[in-house]
C-alpha cells in the first residue's frame, strides 16, 4: 500500500508512474485527496474540542475551590455535551480513515524508474542469457516422457482431484524431493534461515503481502474457517514480520521456506497448460528478505545471482528478463523473471520471479525498523523470489537431458537422487 503522505506529496508523479502499469489512478487519487481534506478538518475540530474540554475541566476545579458550586455544575453539564461532540467527531474521523485506506488498497505499487514500458511478456527486456541453447532436438515433450518412464501420472491426479494435480511416482517423486532438498541446502549456504510455515493463512496475512483483495479469485478459500491455501511461501514467511519493529542493525532478515503452492489459475485455460507447464498445485522453495531501504536494490541483485546460480548448477540454458509495466504484479516495484529453455517445446519457461516490493508490503504489514541514530520508526523494504519453482524445472530436465539411455540427472542432483538416470 502506497504511504498516504508520499501519495499526497507526489500525486502527479504517482499517477504518471502507475500509467506504466496501465493503471489510471487519477480518480482514486482525487477521491483520496478530497477525503483527506475532510479528515484534516475533522481532526482539527476534534483537537479543538479536546483542548476546550481540558481547559474547562481545569476551570471546574478552580470554581469548586472558590465556592462557586452552581457555576461549576453548569460547566460540568457542558463538558458532557462536549464529550458527546468529541465522540461523534472521533467516529467520523475513524470512518474517514477507513474510507481512505479502502481506496489506497486498490492502488498498485509504483514501478521503479527502470521498469520498461510494455503491455505483456513480449515487451519484457532480456538482461542476459546463459547456458547452451541448442536447436530443438526433436525429442519428446515432458508429458510423453513422464508416461514413457512412468514417473508422473496426470490422469491419476485428474481422477483423485482434477486437472492440474499430478501424481509423482517412483523416480519422479524422488526427483521432486531431491530438487527441494538441493534448493533448500543452497539457500542455507547463501545465509538464509529455513522455516517451515503453515500452508493455510488468514485474511490479514493475505492482505499484508498484497494477495488480498487483488488476487482473491486466484486463491483457494476455505470458507468455513475463512482461511486461504498459500499461493506461495512468500505469504506466510513475510507475515512472520507483520506488526514487528526491528532494530536497524538486525537488517537484513533472510529466510527460506519450502511449501506446496495452490493457485486456481482462473482464466488460464488453453494457455500453455499442458503437462507441468501450469498446475493448480506445485512445489516451490522461496527466499524472502526484509531489508533497509538504502540496500534493497543491491539485495535484489544478490538474490537474482543466487537464483541464476541454481539454474547454472542444474546445467540448464536460461535467460533473465526484466518485466515491463504491463507484465508486473500488483505489489511489485521491480521484477526479474528467470526462464529456462525447453528443447522439446522450443520455448522459454518461467521458473522464478525475483521482486523488490520496496515499502508497499511493509506499509500493509506495519513492518518497520528503528533508526539507530534518530530512534524513529521507518518502513522496511521487502523482497522475495522463487528459488526455485519445481514443475517447469522438472519439465526442462526431462526434455533437455533425454538420451537413448534415459533421462540424465544433472551432476549436482546425483547425491540427492541416488541414481544417474531415469530409465
Amino acid at each position: 500500500m502506497i504511504p498516504l503522505k508520499y501519495l499526497l506529496d507526489h500525486k502527479e508523479e504517482v499517477i504518471q508512474r502507475l500509467k506504466v502499469k496501465h493503471f489510471d489512478a487519477s480518480e482514486i487519487v482525487k477521491q483520496i485527496e478530497e477525503k483527506n481534506v475532510l479528515r484534516k478538518k475533522t481532526q482539527a475540530e476534534t483537537d479543538a474540542k479536546l483542548a476546550e474540554l481540558n481547559q474547562i475541566s481545569k476551570e471546574i476545579g478552580s470554581l469548586f475551590k472558590q465556592g462557586e458550586k452552581a457555576k461549576a455544575e453548569e460547566q460540568k453539564k457542558y463538558t458532557l455535551e462536549l464529550k458527546d461532540q468529541i465522540q461523534e467527531l472521533q467516529h467520523q474521523l475513524s470512518d474517514l480513515e477507513k474510507q481512505i485506506d479502502e481506496l489506497l488498497v486498490f492502488l498498485p505499487n509504483i514501478p521503479h524508474n527502470s521498469v520498461p514500458e510494455g503491455k505483456g511478456s513480449e515487451d519484457n527486456l532480456v538482461v542476459r542469457q546463459g547456458g547452451v541453447t541448442a536447436e530443438p532436438n526433436n525429442g519428446l515433450p515432458h508429458w510423453d516422457l513422464a508416461r514413457k518412464y512412468d514417473i508422473i501420472d496426470f490422469e491419476l491426479g485428474n481422477k483423485i482431484t482434477g486437472s492440474g494435480f499430478p501424481v509423482y511416482k517412483g523416480k519422479g517423486a524422488k526427483l521432486q524431493r531431491a530438487l527441494i532438498s538441493f534448493f533448500l541446502d543452497e539457500a542455507l549456504k547463501a545465509g538464509y534461515n529455513e522455516v517451515l510455515p503453515p500452508f493455510l493463512v488468514n485474511e490479514d496475512s493475505g492482505f499484508g503481502t498484497g494477495q488480498l483483495p487483488d488476487k482473491e479469485g486466484q486463491m483457494y478459500h476455505v470458507q468455513t474457517d475463512n482461511l486461504f491455501l498459500v499461493p506461495t511461501a512468500e505469504v506466510p514467511v513475510t507475515n512472520i514480520f507483520r506488526d514487528v519493529i526491528l532494530n536497524e542493525e538486525d537488517l537484513p532478515q533472510k529466510y527460506t521456506a519450502y511449501s506446496p503452492c495452490f493457485r486456481r489459475e482462473a482464466g488460464s485455460y488453453g494457455k500453455d497448460v499442458r503437462g507441468l507447464n501450469r498446475l493448480h498445485q506445485f512445489d516451490k522453495v522461496e527466499i524472502v528478505v526484509i531489508e533497509h531501504p538504502h540496500r534493497s536494490y543491491e539485495q535484489l541483485e544478490q538474490m537474482l545471482l543466487h537464483v541464476e546460480g541454481l539454474v547454472q548448477k542444474l546445467e540448464l540454458p536460461y535467460r533473465i528478463v526484466k518485466l515491463c509495466g504491463g507484465d508486473m504484479s500488483f505489489s511489485s516495484a521491480l521484477t526479474y523473471d528467470v526462464e529456462v529453455f525447453s528443447m522439446a517445446q522450443n520455448k522459454w519457461l518461467e521458473v522464478s520471479s525475483v521482486s523488490n516490493f520496496e515499502n508497499f508490503q511493509a506499509n500493509r504489514l506495519k513492518l518497520r525498523y528503528r533508526d539507530k541514530e534518530t530512534k524513529k520508526n521507518n518502513l522496511c523494504h521487502t523482497l522475495n523470489g522463487s528459488a526455485l519453482a519445481l514443475p517447469r524445472i522438472v519439465a526442462a530436465i526431462l526434455e533437455n537431458f533425454q538420451t537413448e539411455e534415459g533421462i540424465r540427472i544433472p551432476d549436482v542432483l546425483k547425491p540427492y537422487t541416488g541414481f544417474d538416470y531415469i530409465k
